[in-house]
């Protein structure tokens, strides 16, 4: 009470004029637009501002301004926000309801669209419970723009944890049970042997002999949450072994030195392709010292035709914002051209796609694929090829991507794009 007391009378002028100021400046100002054109100075946190506000739907209205200022949000309620946004770096205009009306008029008229985000989605991603001897794009960007997330793996999906969760990821993760197709350049390692004898040991506690069942039975799993209503984003060679553990259920697809015996007689026929999300008709590769799965990958040739590419970046689809606003908000970006990058699974051949599949993004004049979207009953999944966006030729052991040295990445946009997604309130198709 005292040093409250001991402060002067100027002090005190000093403070008030300065509550003063900041109240008039958002005097009339009912919203805080977050741009996500190239003004904005960090891209990626600005996904972590609007989910904050997501988190206290009674405090804060958002919206998702599609193809406005490359899909800005716009927050309902100016100093708590434009707060939170000014401590993470993130560029932030108050606007007044004219402004807003304005604002609202010329997205009616354009190619654009209002989508109400409604609530905080709760994030799962599935990673192993040791260290992975690489990192996770995805976990690199919830952490980074400060959304919550909770690890998990077979034990909580096959317990029915999914259905705890409104959105799922899936990176670098091997649903074979032919643990990454590493065995040819890492057999010897510790790193690799302690993923063998993991895998094996989290197969037997769930009762199963051989992780390509335990996997196999998680891949089911997450089959069905999807079919129950779950959104799926997966990267990298999650995206093609999750469909191949799927379609070979039932049939032993590794070979003996990995799981002890012999593979299926006449396993190519027992592939069912109907189970699967995105890919059909594909040939496996099962020969363990061959770094690749199937067929449905493919990486960039200067030389090879037909289904490979000679590029370095791919293009995203311009989709109508009014009539596809899925793939729109799937896609917002302030760069429609991305640098490419790789992964165990790079790209997709798009004859290996099925018919129903959406593709986001691609390499002009190639039959290759970068990023599709799906819809399974009452569920969607999205998959990016490719490992991480600012680490073009990643490899195993390189060190983590430091996001704060990439924060207007438009390839990271498309991830946390994804995570947005499931806060959309979803409006009727105008077709």
């Amino acid at each position: 009470m005292k040093k409250i007391m001991n402060i002067s009378p100027r002090t005190i002028r000093r403070l008030l004029f300065v509550v003063f100021l900041f109240a008039s400046m958002h005097a009339g100002c009912q919203g805080l637009l977050i741009p996500m054109d190239s003004a904005q100075t960090d891209h990626l946190r600005a996904y972590g501002v609007t989910y904050w506000a997501l988190q206290k739907p009674r405090v804060f209205k958002s919206e998702w301004l599609l193809n406005y200022r490359g899909g800005s949000f716009l927050i309902y309620e100016v100093n708590n926000s434009q707060r939170r946004a000014n401590m993470q770096g993130v560029t932030s205009v108050p606007v007044s309801n004219d402004q807003i009306d304005a604002i609202h008029q010329e997205i009616e008229q354009g190619n654009m669209e209002v989508i109400l985000l409604e609530k905080a989605p709760k994030m799962a991603v599935y990673t192993p419970p040791n260290k992975e001897m690489w990192d996770d794009a995805v976990i690199l960007a919830l952490e980074y723009a400060k959304i919550p997330y909770d690890p998990i793996w077979d034990g909580e999906v096959l317990s029915g944890r999914l259905h705890d969760y409104d959105w799922l990821h899936l990176h670098h993760e091997d649903f074979t049970g032919q643990y990454g197709k590493f065995y040819r350049s890492f057999r010897t390692q510790s790193w690799y042997q302690e993923k063998v004898a993991l895998s094996e040991a989290a197969a037997r506690a769930a009762g199963y002999a051989k992780v390509q069942q335990h996997k196999g039975a998680s891949a089911q799993a997450i089959r069905s949450y999807v079919e129950n209503g779950g959104f799926l984003f997966a990267m990298c060679a999650a995206c093609d072994t999750l469909d191949i553990a799927l379609s070979a259920l039932g049939a032993d697809i590794v070979e003996s030195v990995l799981d002890g015996d012999g593979l299926t007689p006449g396993w190519q026929s027992k592939l069912d392709f109907s189970r699967t999300f995105a890919f059909q008709n594909f040939n496996l590769i099962p020969n363990p010292l061959i770094y690749e799965f199937s067929d449905i990958d493919t990486m960039p040739s200067p030389v090879t035709p037909g289904e490979r590419y000679n590029a370095d970046s791919f293009q995203l689809f311009d989709f109508s914002a009014k009539f596809d606003p899925v793939p729109c908000m799937l896609n917002q970006n302030h760069s429609s051209k991305i640098s490419d990058f790789w992964g165990q699974t790079t790209a997709f051949r798009k004859s290996k796609l099925k018919p129903n599949i959406v593709v986001l993004a691609d390499f002009p004049g190639a039959g290759v694929a970068k990023y599709i979207h799906g819809v399974v009953d009452k569920g969607t999944f999205t998959f990016l090829g490719g490992h991480d966006p600012e680490d073009p030729k990643h490899l195993v052991g390189e060190e983590d991507t430091d996001l704060s040295q990439y924060t207007n990445s438009p390839g990271y946009r498309l991830i946390l794009n994804n995570v947005l997604f499931p806060a959309a309130k979803k409006k009727p198709r105008k077709t």
